[in-house]
């Protein structure tokens, strides 16, 4: 990959959160989980596990439930009804329409233990950056196939309601929900950074 090429994925990745109603392929989403795995990992115990949503029906019953605990959270904030439900509807359309969704999760058996919570809290710290730069990888490789994709977290506001809709044992820990499709053809173009300059700080 030539230098144009690699900065042209690294700054052509923008979040899209609507998509064409093309099909992805079960070959695609491989080779996006493929870059996935080879990101790096803390003691390389690559700790991540990743749920694919292909149904449906699933996608929209785990986008319901997710939905309903934020539109409850927001109203016990104090928040406007009507609006909080327009927030809520168009969050389920998000999820229950794209193409592909997947899970990705931290499996906390892969973690060492700990006599000390301290240690334990970092080694889990450790595992939760892993399971993002796997993430990372696979973003990136969403750009390279001419994909467009969505960072969510909302599953870490509600780990325990995930892992109930989808079944999935404690040690399964979700981190993320990312949705995948090809983009419109109206799809938003990358936003502005702030300069580089705002985020350093030199000793």
């Amino acid at each position: 990959m030539n230098d144009d090429a690699f900065w042209g994925l690294v700054a052509g990745r923008r979040s899209v959160r609507r998509y064409a109603p093309d099909a992805v392929s079960d070959a695609t989403v491989e080779k996006l989980l493929a870059a996935a795995h080879w990101a790096p990992s803390a003691h390389n115990r690559q700790p991540w596990r990743f749920v694919l949503l292909n149904e449906p029906a699933t996608r929209l019953r785990l986008a319901e439930a997710m939905a309903a605990r934020w539109q409850d959270d927001l109203l016990a904030d104090g928040g406007d009804p009507a609006a909080i439900a327009r927030r809520a509807a168009l969050s389920v359309q998000r999820i229950a329409g794209a193409p592909r969704a997947i899970l990705p999760c931290l499996d906390l058996d892969a973690l060492d233990s700990y006599p000390d919570p301290q240690r334990q809290l970092r080694e889990w710290q450790m595992g939760v950056q892993s399971v993002a730069l796997a993430c990372q990888n696979l973003l990136l490789a969403v750009q390279h196939c001419g994909l467009a994709a969505c960072w969510l977290c909302a599953p870490i506001f509600c780990p325990e309601l995930v892992q109930t809709i989808l079944d999935l044992p404690a040690t399964l820990e979700p981190q993320a929900l990312l949705t995948i499709g090809y983009p419109p053809i109206d799809a938003p173009r990358t936003k502005e950074r702030a300069p580089l300059s705002t985020r350093l700080t030199t000793r």
